[in-house]
């Protein structure tokens, strides 16, 4: 995709994990935990000083890099902000000459179909554990 200089968006780093918390306990991206941003770059879209929505990375594999923790806050849907951050993802990890990769929960329709319209093609189901220490 093209460079989107209008993107107000910031790298993420340790003084923004409060922000990035409240908005994964509301959205539920998926896991994610207080050290996930150190995994790779992080960007957040604030507004009067809420994040609002944020996309990022964290597994790789050689050339693979995953796009991770794909979130807006409900009262800011509908306006591209994901989109816009996952374009920003695909072209610095193009860029590094990497293959970008993400999961989505299948009943996920309205991420699905984002997704799609990005060129993001449809791979293989697999069935996934989370597991904690209680």
């Amino acid at each position: 995709p093209p460079d989107d200089v209008a993107l107000p968006a910031i790298l993420l780093g340790p003084e923004h994990v409060a922000a990035v918390l409240e908005l994964v306990a509301l959205t539920q991206p998926g896991p994610f935990g207080p050290r996930t941003i150190e995994l790779g770059d992080y960007y957040g879209v604030f507004e009067d000083g809420r994040l609002v929505a944020m996309a990022g990375e964290r597994m790789s594999a050689g050339r693979l890099r995953e796009i991770s923790a794909v979130c807006t806050h409900p009262e800011f849907q509908g306006r591209g902000l994901a989109r816009r951050l996952v374009a920003k993802l695909l072209r610095l990890q193009v860029g590094r000459g990497q293959l970008p990769f993400l999961h989505v929960v299948d009943a996920n329709a309205q991420a699905r179909r984002l997704y799609a319209r990005m060129g993001f093609r449809h791979h293989s189901d697999i069935a996934v554990r989370v597991v904690s220490r209680t």
